[in-house]
């Protein structure tokens, strides 16, 4: 029945429940509600995840880039100068 408890049985399960009426009497109620309340927004959420997915897939096309024509690079006439002067704000050496 249960996978993960696999020695659970009927008997088992008729004692916990026992167990759980006796605990929580009262507030049984309360704690259905809020239980069932959260199973339907877990699944509003996992509807709302998977129709996102579903849109998102289908409706984003790849489209492929714009082929830019080539551009030509002229060469510069003025080329980059360095001199070749240690720079003046090193420190002395000792």
């Amino acid at each position: 029945m249960f996978a993960f408890l696999p020695n659970i049985g009927v008997p088992e399960l008729i004692v916990l429940l026992l167990l759980g009426v006796l605990l929580f009497g009262r507030k049984l109620p309360d704690i259905g509600r809020s239980l069932g309340k959260t199973v339907t927004e877990f699944k509003k959420g996992f509807s709302g995840v998977e129709e996102e997915i579903t849109t998102t897939s289908s409706a984003r096309a790849v489209e492929p880039e714009a082929v830019k024509p080539p551009q030509r690079v002229t060469p510069s006439t003025t080329a980059p100068k360095f001199d070749d002067a240690p720079a003046s704000n090193l420190p002395p050496t000792v």
